[in-house]
């Protein structure tokens, strides 16, 4: 019979620390690969991980693959089930909003565009469903495709107007919405996600810094330290991914997304990880403080780490790949002094009903 002498603890450092606390989280299509919902929690829940945020997902097995706001009601009760009996909760939906058109023109591109009044009958309504069928507080999502080649600047106030009625249709439900830094879309850098962010002015409305989704344009630590400065006062959660710079990639200004191959474990790269997550340290309870006012337990970081590849809507890790970004993750978190919660022999005792 097994007895667990040791000093009962409930996260990987000693009771008595003091150093502040953020919460593990992860994209969980990434680790699993068939996108099975059984698959996709098995492996979050081995790695130690209590939150994840649907995505892509294979709720019966029948290898039908859906993203999760299109899952009717059944399957949506269904994943439920399962991620309850992993121990498992959903720190945020993985939306696809804002990923169209600003305005109805052609750029040379595939991004689709929808009149804005239908797109939130629609897709917003559709994610915010989602959310409530499986107990999410959080909601992320885009800054909207601005013409291809164009300066984003003249755009900024349409998307911000956009982007606040997103947040009132998610805030009648208690929902905040998150809006992600990521290249060609006019959020595309701190700064410009700072002014959307400033000119919407919603309550339940904060930002969502990846360091990877910077790096990836070709921006070095030092720069990419500089668009989280930019940006670091609406800052809800972050995503963790790391990208290293090509060297032989000549930057036009646009990022061909379905080209990227160079993502790495945290602090690998050129996403200033490290020095993010120190300043990140200081902060903590206080953005801790304003994370769990708006019903989060604390402030995510969410694994995104596309380690065997990514897209323009998402990206692959596999499980071993999922394995490796934690571990990074973890070690990058322990330098820095920040502490963080995975499983232990307490959660399987009362999941046993010891």
């Amino acid at each position: 019979m097994f007895t667990d002498n040791r000093s009962q603890i409930t996260d990987h450092q000693s009771p008595m620390s003091e150093r502040p606390s953020i919460v593990l989280s992860a994209f969980a299509d990434e680790a699993a690969n068939r996108k099975t919902a059984v698959e996709q929690m098995a492996v979050l829940a081995g790695l130690g991980l209590r939150y994840y945020s649907p995505r892509f997902i294979d709720v019966t097995g029948a290898g039908t693959v859906e993203h999760v706001v299109d899952l009717s009601d059944e399957k949506l009760r269904t994943l439920k089930d399962i991620q309850s009996e992993y121990g498992m909760r959903v720190a945020s939906i993985g939306a696809r909003i804002g990923k169209v058109k600003l305005l109805d023109k052609d750029d040379g591109t595939h991004n689709k565009y929808v009149p804005f009044a239908q797109y939130l009958e629609t897709e917003v309504a559709k994610t915010i469903r989602a959310a409530l069928a499986l107990g999410a507080k959080f909601i992320r999502g885009f800054s909207f495709y601005h013409p291809r080649g164009a300066d984003p600047q003249p755009y900024v106030e349409q998307a911000a107007e956009q982007i606040g009625q997103i947040a009132d249709a998610c805030g009648k439900h208690g929902i905040t919405y998150g809006l992600e830094v990521e290249a060609n879309l006019i959020g595309q850098n701190g700064r410009f996600l700072a002014a959307l962010a400033s000119a919407a002015k919603r309550p339940n409305l904060v930002c969502i810094f990846d360091g990877g989704n910077l790096s990836s344009q070709n921006l070095n630590w030092v720069e990419v330290y500089r668009e989280y400065e930019a940006m670091r006062d609406w800052i809800g959660w972050s995503h963790i991914k790391d990208y290293k710079v090509d060297p032989s990639l000549t930057w036009t200004g646009v990022v061909d997304e379905e080209r990227l191959k160079n993502f790495v474990p945290a602090s690998f790269g050129d996403s200033a990880h490290e020095q993010i997550l120190r300043d990140l340290r200081s902060r903590l309870p206080e953005l801790t403080a304003r994370m769990q006012k708006l019903g989060a337990p604390g402030v995510f970081l969410e694994l995104e780490p596309h380690l065997k590849g990514g897209g323009q809507f998402g990206g692959f890790s596999g499980p071993d790949g999922m394995g490796v970004a934690v571990r990074s993750l973890c070690s990058v978190l322990d330098y820095v002094g920040i502490d963080y919660q995975l499983r232990t022999m307490d959660d399987i005792r009362t999941a046993r009903g010891f």
